[in-house]
């Protein structure tokens, strides 16, 4: 590699769509029920390791096209983020997208599958374009993706411990 590529450069050459990843877990509730739990994003916290205080707007709810807003902390650093929801398909699918639809970075969707008793639920992270703010070289964004997926793989497991101890 030249000295003359600079960091810059390293990342305007990136490809976003690498940088992706599902998790899956068993819960002992029905697909009608993890999605009335997961839609309601002020209940996140209540799972995830890393958001906190996350609300609807004022009059909104788990519809397409609604705002909200949520606090997020990872090493040692806190920032508020605004989110818009993309799907809301009551006991099928919810997601949404940090920024907003029509510019947002992250995509995170969730699935609900009907499967014996209980439902697998899929989380997953895409990446949507790159941006500084998540990192400006492939290994700060290689560390966000695999913290990220360690924080999924935690809030489906304590998702899955809260719907069986409820």
């Amino acid at each position: 590699m030249s000295a003359a590529i600079s960091e810059h450069d390293l990342f305007a050459a990136l490809d976003a769509s690498g940088f992706a990843f599902t998790r899956r877990a068993w819960v002992d509730a029905g697909p009608a029920r993890v999605y009335d739990l997961v839609s309601d994003v002020s209940a996140i916290g209540r799972w995830s390791p890393d958001a906190t205080d996350v609300t609807f707007d004022q009059g909104a709810g788990p519809r397409a096209g609604a705002w909200f807003s949520g606090r997020n902390h990872r090493d040692g650093r806190q920032w508020t983020t605004r989110s818009q929801v993309v799907r809301a398909d009551p006991g099928d699918a919810f997601a949404f997208v940090v920024g907003g639809a029509e510019d947002g970075i992250v995509q995170w969707s969730w699935t609900f599958h009907p499967q014996g008793r209980g439902t697998l639920v899929e989380q997953s992270w895409q990446l949507l374009r790159l941006d500084p703010v998540l990192g400006t070289t492939r290994g700060d964004l290689d560390a966000l993706r695999d913290h990220m997926a360690n924080s999924v793989e935690a809030t489906l497991i304590s998702l899955a411990q809260w719907i069986a101890e409820e």
